[in-house]
């Protein structure tokens, strides 16, 4: 079909150059011919590119539905022969009967001994493994009992139990006395010894926590918890000093703004 129309086209661009008006006056036979030919070579070429890339087109399909044809009984067999797989398991579990069934069962029955023994490790391993805890401004990791002691003792202060706080904070310090957490343990035991108006021991202790621990956050807010236990003392020139020196070494900390307050109070 399409040689017929490309042969129809090329009689067509023929018939257009023989009819071209005055032009065609000027071809003699010999150069007709010459445009024939050339016609026909060009028409013959473009039934030959054609008819190639329809070859081409027909082998790819049937390599494309050989490769398939193949695949597909590549399948078929393996689909033979997991289904001759099932028969045969089938069989063997029938032919095993009761016995497998206890082996079911002494099978599920460790499974869950297993699971259990796993889950009790992971529960003893999760209460030993350190943790990350923040405080003061600072994040470090320490024993999940060391976090304990430290919260029950500070649960304690922030109940008002003060004796208690008191206990537990020194057994902390006594325990854990290199944990991150002892600067902190220091301060808290200085306040809940406030907390039980035990003013001299507080100020030996918020003192003895500001030297070995100048830089901590709580050491201005320290130097003014010693001021307030002069004060409350009655050692008003005391508590100037030790506010004085609040402003001198912590000038910017909310505890000298407090302290600036407190001054108007105290005796020169």
């Amino acid at each position: 079909m399409r040689t017929v129309r490309h042969g129809l086209a090329a009689g067509s661009l023929l018939a257009g150059l023989l009819a071209t008006g005055p032009a065609a006056a000027f071809l003699n036979d010999a150069e007709a011919r010459k445009a024939v030919n050339d016609l026909r070579e060009k028409v013959a070429a473009m039934e030959e590119a054609t008819a190639k890339r329809e070859a081409e087109a027909s082998a790819a399909a049937a390599a494309e539905r050989a490769r398939f044809a193949e695949e597909l009984a590549t399948l078929r067999r393996s689909l033979l022969e997991l289904n001759n797989q099932i028969v045969a398991l089938r069989g063997e579990i029938a032919r095993l009967g009761g016995a497998n069934e206890t082996l079911l069962k002494e099978l599920a029955e460790s499974q869950r001994r297993q699971r259990d023994v796993s889950q009790a490790f992971d529960e003893r391993l999760k209460k030993i493994e350190p943790v990350k805890v923040a405080i003061d401004g600072r994040e470090f990791m320490v024993e999940q009992e060391e976090r304990r002691g430290f919260d029950d003792a500070f649960a304690a202060i922030r109940g008002g139990d003060f004796d208690r706080s008191v206990q537990l904070f020194t057994g902390f310090l006594r325990r854990y006395p290199g944990s991150p957490y002892a600067d902190s343990a220091r301060f808290w035991l200085a306040n809940a010894h406030y907390g039980r108006r035990d003013y001299r021991q507080a100020i030996e202790l918020f003192r003895a926590f500001v030297t070995g621990a100048p830089l901590h956050p709580r050491a201005p807010d320290a130097l003014l918890a010693v001021a307030n236990s002069q004060a409350e003392m009655k050692d008003g020139r005391a508590a100037r000093r030790t506010i004085e020196e609040l402003l001198k070494e912590y000038p910017s900390s909310e505890a000298a703004v407090a302290g600036r307050d407190r001054l108007a109070s105290l005796p020169k």
